[in-house]
């Protein structure tokens, strides 16, 4: 399929050629990162027994803290990518990056389908080059009632779907995995179908507060956490960060997901954390936070807050709806 230049952005939105340079460093760090990552470096291939890097994925230069971050104590760096749900490489919290090894994030390119004047296949780069990486750090709630702290890097979501030029008949944004069996063991268990699709609402895709992430504590993303380019939707339970994109579609219809097929009556299209709205299987009123140094599972205990504390910022979003229905 034919590759297709990425519209820019105004004028005003373009980054300072200095700060453009600096997108360099992605390009040089997914290709670092795709050998040692095909040769199993930092994570454990099945039955191999080598030891995590402490430190995954590469540095990334970032513009500073956004003021849509929050000062509670971070996560350690261990236990993100340590402790995790990616599916595809299997439903053990371990199992991202221990059996994420061959995954390789690089090259990369993103289809863009549907409602928008602007459609193709895209490569990675062209995506994040002219905007300017900013870490935000953000709550990420967990619909299993565990939680933590994560300084993302990415760009607003927003900014880029822009870009393509959406019509006035995309009501909804929907987003694709890769689906890479030779590299993705969890995909040989029918576990969900594949490949897992998650969706937006378009105003909700075009809030501020919606990222696309390229990495977390400063480095590109490692395979476990969504390399090289995931959702991260604070407000929202976990599993709508949906990872590896390689898909993006404008559509006029609500999209299906994957857990919400799977499981509509656990898992809603909106997920939007509300600690009034418990799963059919436990309450979601509190939650285990993990954060801090070293790998503390056991957390702590707190209340779980509406929109996951981003109540502010995004319940207007959700005016005239019966949030006990539109889970």
């Amino acid at each position: 399929m034919r590759r297709y230049a990425v519209p820019a952005p105004p004028g005003s939105q373009i980054t300072p050629e200095s700060t453009w340079l600096r997108r360099r460093q992605i390009l040089k760090a997914l290709a670092l990162a795709g050998p040692a990552l095909a040769a199993g470096c930092g994570r454990a291939e099945d039955g191999a027994g080598a030891q995590a890097a402490e430190l995954p994925g590469e540095p990334l230069t970032v513009t500073g803290r956004s003021a849509y971050s929050t000062d509670e104590t971070r996560t350690s760096l261990r236990d993100a990518t340590h402790y995790n749900n990616y599916y595809e490489f299997g439903t053990g919290k371990d199992d991202p990056w221990r059996r994420s090894g061959r995954f390789k994030p690089a090259p990369w390119s993103v289809e863009v389908a549907g409602h928008a004047e602007l459609t193709g296949r895209f490569a990675l780069e062209d995506l994040v080059k002219p905007h300017t990486l900013e870490e935000r750090v953000y709550r990420m709630r967990c619909v299993e009632a565990w939680s933590m702290v994560i300084p993302w890097v990415g760009i607003p979501l927003a900014d880029v779907l822009k870009r393509f030029r959406p019509t006035s008949q995309a009501k909804y944004v929907a987003f694709t995995t890769v689906e890479r069996p030779a590299e993705m063991p969890g995909l040989s268990y029918p576990v969900l179908r594949w490949p897992y699709r998650e969706g937006l609402r378009i105003d909700e895709a075009m809030h501020p507060l919606a990222l696309l992430a390229v990495g977390l504590y400063g480095r590109t993303l490692p395979a476990q956490n969504g390399a090289p380019l995931r959702l991260v939707v604070p407000w929202k339970y976990g599993f709508k960060g949906i990872k590896s994109i390689v898909r993006i579609d404008f559509t006029e219809s609500q999209p299906a997901t994957s857990w919400n097929l799977s499981a509509g009556d656990e898992y809603g299209f909106f997920a939007n954390v509300n600690p009034a709205v418990s799963h059919p299987r436990w309450s979601q009123a509190s939650e285990r936070r993990i954060a801090g140094d070293g790998l503390n599972l056991l957390g702590n205990r707190i209340a779980t807050l509406p929109f996951n504390g981003y109540a502010d910022q995004v319940a207007s979003l959700y005016a005239g709806m019966d949030l006990r229905i539109h889970y």
